[in-house]
């Protein structure tokens, strides 16, 4: 259907592909993955004709059509309503619809033998064009993706960049091209509609390529793989998790051919040092000189998946308890969000919030940080929280004038250079990198420049609104395993299934204005959900008897059962108690600071020498009151393990 021959694309005085070829049939279903930068959205704007490569051609056939998904379409405003902008997609059925009504209502006047032919001909066109049904259609699709049935008349220009993208791939798959292009199409997608599309395109009768960084989603849709690196388009013949295995191999392979024509070479090279200058051997020498020009030489395996080191250091250890909301009411005009909703995050948890766009996830995250106001109910924090909270807009936030390692000492760790340089080496940014200008990092460079200082803020609790958004495969996989060494408390909103699924203890999902919890992986929270959509009788996920992963093992004896738990209760009030008494000497300390401040105090040297031993005791009892909490946590630690 399409062949891309031989081409060479330069840019900027860099090559991205240098005799590179692939070949598109009627039916494939392609996964184009490769490292951010290396080309795989200008190949699709090459495939489009939008760019023309330096040599070689796009062939393909006159019946080929090409739809392209792109983030360009973020910008694109009009006034008419998404269920009209949708309907443009089937530019024939409509115009058979106008001249249906332009004959309809001539015949008002005119009933004449011709126009009833004429009728009866373009009627039997809009029928074979399924015409009747195509609104229809349409609004399956639009619903499907996330719109409500009251949004279908509303203005596209109402809607923000994100919706504006759910609108143009609801038209793109109505058009049915030949051959569809899709760039991050789950970027503003949410988990409901990113399996919506899915099962669409898994029925899809045409060809498609898919530039994803969600691999799931690449697994669940595509069944070939290639992958943009050296310049070249290496095809795998199967899903991601195929390319994996095979890449795995490939290299093995690679790996092997390239110290054995290393040892050639520099068998060579030694050949020709040791007999240039020998006449007798000047006829070898130049048969040696051209067999190395010749040579086609095997490229250096470079390892793509790092493994990374990174250390978090604390400045202190938090309370149990980090954040309890009680009965807690939110709103926004006339739409509610939250009402009397309880839910508690205690040390330890690593929680996914998952759940559909507009059903408050990011406002959930707001009200945990502290910095959404509530119209009810009531927000506690716990001893010793220091938070730290990653955004996107945090990206613009960034000062585009510094270099990265700038931008990292001006986050206020502290941290000397070296260790700031060894962090941004565990985020991809070595030697010189380090030096370059926030201004001309790409997207996803910016994200990881954010996320690195996030997690050297020496936070105990982080806040993570996608932050796979912009990340190739490698950056995903360095923030997984930063997040599998964190021994703190997190909460995080993704859509990104194989990210949650490889960093989370528990699912908080939102139903009915209430925030849920459950208390297992996303992959049992997923199954759970199956079974209730199902009507299949299934315990809540906060029961006793809840038949999950683990259950065979929870065989303890009760008496033992209930003696840890009457350990846990007193140990968890006497941290209450000692938790107060703390909030209390902080309170005297910062009154007596006060106190010494003033000019009746400090100028009297009685006066002032009695309200510094008063501070000196309160520090003294301060000290001893950290030590017994963090004795007692300690203990109630061991406990609960």
């Amino acid at each position: 259907m399409l062949s891309v021959n031989d081409i060479s694309y330069h840019i900027g005085g860099r090559t991205l592909y240098k005799s590179a070829s692939m070949h598109i049939s009627t039916r494939d279903k392609i996964a184009l993955i490769g490292l951010n930068g290396t080309g795989k959205t200008t190949l699709l704007r090459i495939i489009t004709g939008e760019y023309s490569p330096d040599s070689g051609s796009i062939e393909r056939r006159k019946s080929c059509t090409i739809g392209f998904l792109n983030q360009d379409m973020l910008s694109y405003e009009t006034y008419d309503s998404i269920l009209a902008v949708v309907m443009s997609a089937f530019t024939e059925a409509q115009q058979i619809q106008i001249k249906i009504e332009d004959i309809l209502e001539k015949l008002e006047t005119n009933y004449s033998v011709k126009l009833i032919e004429k009728l009866t001909q373009y009627q039997e066109k809009y029928e074979t064009l399924e015409g009747y049904s195509l609104q229809a259609k349409a609004e399956e699709i639009l619903e499907g993706i996330g719109f409500r049935t009251e949004d279908l008349h509303r203005p596209l220009i109402e809607f923000s960049g994100g919706w504006r993208m759910r609108v143009m791939l609801a038209k793109l798959l109505l058009e049915k091209p030949s051959l569809l292009l899709m760039d991050e199409p789950t970027n503003h997608l949410d988990l409901p509609s990113i399996e919506w599309v899915e099962n669409y395109l898994n029925i899809y009768e045409g060809a498609y390529i898919i530039v994803s960084h969600d691999r799931r989603f690449l697994n669940n849709t595509t069944r070939k793989t290639i992958e943009v690196s050296n310049k070249k388009l290496n095809l795998f013949e199967g899903n991601y998790d195929f390319y994996l295995k095979e890449k795995k191999l490939r290299n093995e392979v690679q790996r092997n051919s390239y110290q054995n024509q290393q040892v050639r070479i520099r068998q060579t090279e030694r050949f020709i040092q040791r007999f240039r200058a020998k006449s007798t051997k000047a006829r070898q020498v130049q048969s040696k000189l051209k067999s190395l020009e010749r040579m086609d030489v095997v490229e250096k395996v470079v390892d793509s998946s790092p493994v990374v080191n990174f250390r978090f250091d604390f400045k202190q250890k938090s309370g149990r308890h980090l954040i309890q909301l009680e009965n807690i009411l939110k709103s926004f005009d006339d739409i509610k969000v939250f009402k009397n909703s309880t839910i508690r995050i205690e040390r330890g948890d690593k929680i996914a919030l998952i759940g559909a766009n507009g059903k408050g996830k990011s406002t959930l995250l707001r009200i945990i940080d502290g910095t959404e106001t509530l119209q009810g109910g009531k927000r506690t924090e716990g001893y010793n929280v220091v938070k730290g909270f990653y955004a996107q807009h945090q990206l613009e936030a960034l000062h585009v004038e510094n270099e990265i390692l700038e931008e990292l000492k001006q986050a206020g760790s502290g941290k000397p250079e070296q260790e700031l340089r060894n962090i941004l080496g565990c985020f991809l940014f070595s030697d010189d990198d380090v030096f370059k200008k926030i201004k001309v990092l790409s997207g996803g460079e910016k994200s990881r420049v954010a996320l690195a200082k996030t997690l050297i803020t020496e936070a105990n609790f982080l806040l993570l609104d996608e932050p796979t958004n912009h990340l190739d495969f490698q950056s995903e996989n360095i923030l997984i395993q930063a997040l599998q060494q964190y021994q703190g408390t997190f909460v995080i909103v993704s859509h990104n299934r194989y990210f949650i699924s490889h960093t989370v203890n528990k699912i908080w999902y939102i139903e009915n204005l209430q925030i849920k919890e459950y208390p297992g992986t996303l992959d049992e929270y997923t199954y759970w959900m199956e079974q209730r959509k199902r009507n299949i009788a299934y315990p809540s996920p906060n029961s006793e008897s809840k038949p999950d992963i683990g259950n065979k093992y929870r065989k303890n004896n009760s008496s033992q059962k209930e003696n840890k738990d009457r350990k846990i209760k007193k140990l968890q009030e006497e941290l209450t108690k000692v938790e107060t008494r703390i909030e209390q000497l902080e309170s005297d300390i910062r009154g007596l600071e006060k106190k010494m401040s003033l000019v009746e105090v400090y100028s009297d040297t009685d006066k002032l020498m009695a309200a510094n031993q008063a501070y000196v005791s309160a520090k003294n009892i301060l000290n001893t009151a950290n030590s017994d909490w963090e004795t007692i946590a300690d203990k109630l630690d061991e406990l609960a393990c």
